[in-house]
């Protein structure tokens, strides 16, 4: 009996060369989506939601991570593209488009095997080989300059410049490649990147945003306090400050007379000013709450020289209690179990029209602020994007030191060391090495043809450089020629190179296992 006769009446079944195709044309197309993005001059995508038409959300970016997780699919191939960009984004931050386009011609490739009636575990086992193969070339490759601290930072100002070669930030890639290595660099090898803050302004342009040391609020002071606090301890809360006559009147109180309405909103300015006594006894200069502070409680912490911060969001508090030192209260009865944040300088900070408040010399040391200026909020939001990118690749690479050379050069190293290893390979793997590596080398392709260049011609030339032993050839984008990327400057974390080259195979190889689709509705429950 076959399985469809066994199973419920709305389940459905693909198999074989059914099943197989379907994945191959889910996850083909996600990767011809974002191919077109890939490289210094990729194209951007417009992302616009559907729904309320008053509130219609536009996103205009060219990071495949953000365009895949604003895309809903249905494919079930697709969705194991969508998660290894999602999961590239997580662990090294840069190489999300790169996974999967690998992965989309690597499947192209393995769809013309299987219809050559090759067997889909014949072809594993090819990439299988080629992968190490692949692998130990890049390792051979990398290159590690972490004994001397002027050429690391070098190697890390290049892998930021490359970075955002691809990215909106292009114009102002030096300006940005600098933020974001003394950025990373203040964080000492901790690589927490909750200590670096980032605030968009909208206003001026891009090269006029800056880092400022030190963590910075985009909030105000309140009314009356002082703007300048020196050696400051600084209380973070999560409670609520809010009482206020509205509670009286929003409430339904039966009196005989309008003096016990006074008595009942005395009784709650009284439970405020203990609550506001003992925030104070904790000898605190500043206080600084996630919910509202209402005009009362305000005045307290006013005449007694605290100065109060409100409506702090979480993320704010968070990161602040991280970097000052403190630990977020709600209850204020025993001072000696709060930890108080500390730091050497409170003040008020002018960005474009708006005030900041800024916290200088934090308990951390390690704390700073990336002030993004730009005119439209589309554009503070994709060079966010791009910014976290950045820092987050920089982040792996103090940790990870080694590096490699960009621009195509190491897929072609990789296809080369590969294309070596073919004639000594017997039987129908070795077509399956073949297959992947050409599918390595359609990346400097697909890099070219968004560039408006000859594909072909330079990819042929590449390769021509590479059997010469010229190693660190790979395509100059800004002259449309060979170069040799070690010159250009132009480098790549190891990590990222290896994540794309490993998570790309295996959820390749896992999509190509797949022989039966089957769909049905979740089981109901009995009674």
């Amino acid at each position: 009996m076959s399985a469809e006769g066994v199973m419920a009446s709305e389940a459905e079944v693909f198999k074989g060369s059914s099943a197989r195709m379907s994945s191959f044309v889910g996850a083909i197309a996600i990767a011809d989506l974002v191919k077109t993005t890939l490289g210094p001059k990729g194209m951007d995508k417009i992302l616009q939601s559907v729904g309320d038409p008053n509130n219609v959300r536009i996103t205009i970016t060219n990071d495949g991570a953000t365009i895949l997780r604003s895309v809903p699919v249905e494919n079930p191939a697709a969705k194991v593209l969508v998660d290894i960009a999602r999961i590239q984004d997580d662990t090294v931050g840069d190489g999300t488009t790169s996974v999967t386009v690998l992965c989309g011609e690597l499947l192209r490739e393995a769809e013309f095997l299987v219809n050559q009636r090759i067997h889909p575990m014949t072809i594993i086992a090819g990439w299988r080989t080629a992968v190490a193969i692949a692998r130990d070339a890049l390792e051979k490759a990398a290159v590690d300059n972490s004994a001397d601290e002027a050429k690391f930072k070098e190697d890390l100002m290049n892998i930021a410049r490359t970075t955002l070669s691809s990215k909106l930030l292009n114009v102002e890639k030096d300006h940005f490649a600098q933020l974001a290595v003394d950025a990373v660099l203040r964080l000492k090898g901790s690589g927490n990147l909750d200590h670096i803050q980032i605030i968009k302004k909208p206003g001026e342009s891009l090269k006029d945003s800056f880092l400022e040391e030190g963590f910075v609020l985009d909030k105000s002071f309140g009314v009356g306090q002082p703007r300048r606090i020196e050696n400051a301890k600084i209380m973070i809360a999560n409670t609520p400050m809010d009482t206020d006559k509205i509670k009286i009147y929003g409430s339904r109180v039966r009196v005989d007379s309008m003096m016990k309405v006074a008595e009942i909103e005395e009784a709650e300015k009284d439970k405020m000013r203990n609550k506001c006594k003992k925030i104070i006894d904790h000898g605190i200069t500043c206080f600084i709450n996630r919910q509202l502070i209402y005009n009362f409680p305000e005045q307290i912490f006013t005449e007694a020289g605290v100065i109060s911060i409100e409506h702090a969001d979480f993320d704010g508090i968070e990161r602040l209690a991280a970097v000052t030192g403190g630990e977020i209260a709600s209850t204020f009865d025993k001072p000696e179990l709060v930890s108080l944040g500390e730091c050497a300088l409170i003040d008020e900070i002018m960005v474009g029209e708006d005030k900041l408040i800024r916290f200088s010399g934090c308990k951390s040391g390690t704390a700073c602020t990336v002030i993004l200026r730009g005119a439209s909020s589309h554009l503070l939001e994709e060079a966010e994007r791009s910014l976290h990118d950045a820092l987050c690749v920089l982040t792996e690479t103090i940790k990870e030191t080694r590096v490699v050379c960009g621009g195509g050069c190491m897929e072609m190293l990789m296809a080369a060391a590969i294309d070596k290893q073919i004639p000594t390979t017997a039987g129908k793997a070795a077509l399956a090495m073949e297959a992947f590596s050409r599918a390595l080398r359609q990346l400097p392709t697909i890099i070219a043809d968004n560039a408006g260049l000859d594909s072909s011609e330079l990819v042929t030339q590449l390769r021509a450089a590479h059997a010469a032993g010229n190693v660190t050839s790979g395509v100059d984008i800004m002259t449309g020629e060979v170069g040799d990327m070690q010159a250009l400057g132009i480098r790549e974390a190891y990590k990222s190179k290896l994540q794309v080259l490993v998570s790309a195979a295996e959820a390749a190889e896992m999509i190509l296992r797949v022989d039966d689709i089957i769909k049905c509705a979740p089981r109901q429950r009995e009674g």
